[in-house]
């Protein structure tokens, strides 16, 4: 569970039935066009089986399982993805903006996993993440 997770009750009441519900992790398959990833999910869970709550960064872990299969499924890279390859260029958000003629805030976004890179934009991260040497040709 992340560290936030350590704040919150250890039971809860189903908002809908009035069960109670305990704090844990359950796997959660996350599927992307035929491509799964299974991840630990937390939340608010019944005794035996049926549908947990989730509050909070609970439902992050799936975002980024979605994140990865997106990467791999269409070649979007993941916000880690893009904060690697822009440290790895020596960058700021701002330069790498810049450089990638997608505006100064652009990165920011991207990193945060507000926005997706555009189908050329994500191109051309992969391009530079393999040959970094081109970054000077963009400037």
């Amino acid at each position: 569970m992340a560290a936030d997770d350590k704040k919150l009750p250890d039971k809860m009441m189903a908002p809908e039935t009035g069960e109670q519900l305990t704090r844990g992790v359950r796997p959660f398959i996350v599927t992307y066009k035929g491509e799964d990833i299974t991840v630990d999910l937390p939340g608010y869970y019944p005794e035996g089986t049926g549908d947990g709550v989730h509050i909070g960064q609970d439902m992050a872990i799936a975002d980024e399982a979605l994140r990865t299969l997106k990467e791999k499924v269409d070649g979007i890279p993941s916000p880690a993805t893009i904060r690697r390859v822009r440290t790895k260029l020596k960058l700021s958000q701002r330069e790498a903006g810049a450089l990638l003629k997608v505006g100064e805030n652009a990165f920011d976004k991207y990193e945060r996993g507000l926005v997706e890179p555009s189908g050329p934009t994500s191109q051309l991260i992969r391009v530079l993440d393999r040959h970094p040497e081109i970054a000077s040709e963009l400037r």
